[in-house]
């Protein structure tokens, strides 16, 4: 049973210093973040038991929204209630959202220099392969969660490939099929789904048609309520809208934005900071941020208490296993749209280089990253064209 704490054990001012570190020097994603609250929970000052923290990653990876973000909240609310957990949860988002912010106004900017263009056009040519790397390392857990029975992983391998197509083909319709696919698994479970039917549906209804800010706190609110399969189906959920929709962001600004959510500390998520920015500078950047990190603040501190049942009820379960199955398809389909916005045929190797890296070599992301800034850097300051 997962129980609020009666009683406090650790100073505020002890979880803002150390939650805080972890959001400064968290470089690598959900993994990183995960062994650096372990370390410090666990290992360390032994606050939280081993059973405890797995519990904690087992619970938040049912939720849709960042699941490293959810699990530092977590941590912070089996400590000192849910003011810990708020508390847990701001200190480790705002150091990578300020560092975000600084670099969306010098990637953004109407006349950045061109050493910056470079950074940005290699960044760029490394960011589908890293969408192709995250899908392959979702999906052996995904997998187990199917099952052995050979009709429930035959419905999985369809789930993948229709996210694929969609978030290649179809973006505008990738959340209505996140969901769907979720839905289909549930009944094919032969189990009550009237709930969960009726949770997942009711915000399709509100779905703006209308541009500016709310057209932003939409975009928002799907990266951060209604993404199933980890930080990087926010790339399919948000591409579309932000390129083609509304015109935020170009293709290869919005490959900037994924690569920027890569190489600073803290949540992938905070990506939306930066699509927020380019619509409505600093403050639609928090605007952004404020919106797709409020539902993972709620589900943990509002449910936590709850979150064994959510552990055991078979719809959720069946209703994850299909949205996740179809999210995971999204990234890997979203790297074939990321691919295409690359503008410049001397891209072209340094995207194969990052694959070997990443894909064959099993090699650091976050390094891939920073090398691949380094040669666009030298590229174009040597004269290589820039993207448009």
């Amino acid at each position: 049973m997962i129980d609020e704490p009666a009683s406090p054990r650790v100073h505020l001012a002890t979880i803002a210093r150390e939650w805080g570190r972890i959001g400064i020097i968290g470089f690598g994603g959900p993994p990183a973040h995960i062994a650096l609250l372990r370390k410090l929970c666990v290992e360390d000052r032994r606050w939280l038991s081993t059973r405890d923290f797995e519990d904690g990653i087992a619970v938040t990876n049912l939720l849709p929204g960042p699941a490293s973000t959810q699990l530092a909240i977590f941590c912070g609310w089996r400590l000192r209630g849910r003011l810990g957990g708020m508390v847990a949860g701001l200190c480790f988002i705002l150091p990578g959202l300020v560092i975000i912010l600084a670099l969306a106004s010098l990637f953004l900017a109407s006349d950045p220099p061109r050493a910056i263009l470079g950074v940005a056009a290699g960044l760029s040519a490394a960011v589908p392969v890293v969408a192709v790397n995250a899908a392959l390392g979702l999906i052996p857990a995904s997998w187990k969660r199917a099952g052995d029975a050979r009709a429930k992983q035959t419905r999985w391998v369809v789930y993948f490939l229709a996210g694929a197509v969609a978030a290649a083909i179809a973006g505008a319709y990738l959340m209505l099929l996140l969901i769907a696919c979720g839905i289909i698994e549930v009944t094919a479970r032969r189990r009550d789904h009237t709930s969960l039917r009726s949770f997942v549906a009711a915000p399709i209804a509100a779905v703006p048609t209308v541009g500016g800010l709310t057209a932003l706190t939409w975009v928002a609110f799907k990266v951060g309520a209604l993404s199933y399969g980890g930080g990087f189906v926010i790339i399919p959920l948000m591409q579309h809208d932000a390129t083609a929709v509304y015109h935020w962001l170009t293709p290869a600004q919005f490959l900037n934005a994924v690569a920027l959510g890569q190489v600073t500390p803290g949540p992938v998520v905070l990506t939306v900071a930066v699509v927020g920015y380019a619509a409505a500078g600093v403050g639609g950047g928090l605007l952004a941020t404020v919106v797709a990190f409020s539902p993972s603040f709620i589900f943990v501190l509002a449910g936590g208490s709850h979150f064994d049942r959510l552990r055991t009820n078979p719809s959720i379960q069946a209703f994850l296993t299909g949205a996740g199955a179809a999210a995971i398809g999204a990234i890997a389909g979203a790297s074939i749209s990321l691919g295409r916005a690359l503008g410049e045929l001397w891209q072209l190797p340094l995207l194969a280089a990052v694959a070997v890296w990443l894909l064959a070599l099993r090699r650091n992301v976050v390094f891939a990253l920073l090398v691949a800034g380094a040669i666009g850097t030298v590229a174009v300051l040597a004269g290589a064209p820039v993207p448009g």
